[in-house]
């Protein structure tokens, strides 16, 4: 069970303005990155589904959150299919985020009223989106359409909360550019959190450009 509503994670995605995603299937690696998130500010993150037991990997990242990291929303991405999503709201994620737009998905995710955010390209593919009862739409690739292409939907659809993931780093020239085309939140990935940081476990480096990631948002904004 999500431990999050709905509209908890949707605000928190606005709030925060930026959601940090990553992969690993060191159990141990994973909870040092999520702490490390956590200690520069993130109360979201996202674990995507990428590898062999994934979903294992998920499972007890998710048990770590709860008891060491209560603030923290968990939640799942590239999910393809709704029995994956079945899995994991099973063992506790608060989000679903999808490269695609499923109806599958969405009936999964709207059954227990967790968010579910799916990787949309066209109008047509928001409009249908929300009227599944998407929250906050995923741009995907976000660096393929550009921050033009969130600013020109934002004009017949003034109402439409849009979060690019791909292409987004944790720059003052792109982030400008995102936010000032009116995105609600940005997904962001290996430029947060990149391989040398893994790598060399610099979870001191991450915890600090989380931070200032978080900082220029906040600024951007005001």
């Amino acid at each position: 069970m999500a431990r999050f509503t709905r509209l908890q994670v949707a605000a928190k995605m606005a709030e925060q303005g930026m959601v940090p995603l990553f992969y690993n299937a060191d159990v141990e690696l994973c909870k040092s990155i999520v702490k490390a998130c956590y200690d520069g500010g993130a109360r979201l993150l996202e674990f995507t589904n990428r590898g062999d037991y994934a979903h294992e990997v998920f499972r007890e990242l998710n048990k770590y959150c709860e008891s060491e990291l209560p603030e923290m929303i968990l939640g799942v991405g590239s999910v393809t299919d709704a029995g994956a999503a079945s899995l994991y709201l099973q063992i506790g994620a608060n989000f679903v985020v999808t490269p695609v737009l499923r109806e599958d998905i969405a009936i999964v995710c709207n059954r227990k009223k967790v968010l579910w955010s799916p990787g949309c390209g066209t109008l047509t593919e928001i409009c249908r989106a929300e009227e599944l009862g998407c929250e906050i739409v995923k741009l995907f690739p976000g660096g393929t359409y550009g921050a033009s292409f969130v600013k020109a939907i934002k004009g017949p659809q003034p109402w439409t909360s849009v979060m690019p993931t791909g292409g987004v780093s944790p720059t003052k020239e792109n982030l400008s550019e995102w936010f000032a085309a009116g995105v609600t939140c940005v997904g962001m990935g290996s430029k947060l959190i990149t391989k040398d940081i893994v790598a060399n476990k610099d979870f001191q480096t991450l915890k600090t450009s989380v931070k200032k990631a978080l900082a220029l948002i906040e600024k951007l904004r005001s």
